[in-house]
């Protein structure tokens, strides 16, 4: 089986890769372009989370409809993706708890 054909392996991937772009950018890249006048690092990671951020809203809406989550349950995920740190919480709640596609 190819590595992004399981939709679980593939929320699990792009959450954690949108969480760690946001921190990213939220932490490091902000503050050296208020702080320290280096805008550069916003303008590189500024785009990268921004599109793991829309892969990830649209990987939640595929699993919302494969799964047959709960309107509560894909909230949550999405709402995960604009807290700091969220999408870790959301993989350790209901992400790697998924079925495998095989399972399905």
């Amino acid at each position: 089986m190819h590595f992004f054909n399981s939709l679980k392996i593939r929320l699990r991937v792009v959450s954690f890769a949108e969480g760690i772009s946001y921190l990213l950018l939220l932490f490091i890249a902000v503050p050296l372009k208020r702080i320290g006048g280096h805008p550069e690092a916003v303008q590189i990671l500024g785009p990268i989370h921004g599109l793991l951020f829309v892969w990830y809203v649209l990987v939640v809406i595929q699993a919302k409809t494969e799964y047959g989550w709960s309107v509560g349950k894909t909230g949550l995920a999405l709402l995960a993706s604009i807290l700091p740190g969220g999408t870790f919480y959301a993989d350790h709640k209901v992400f790697r708890l998924l079925p495998a596609a095989e399972d399905v």
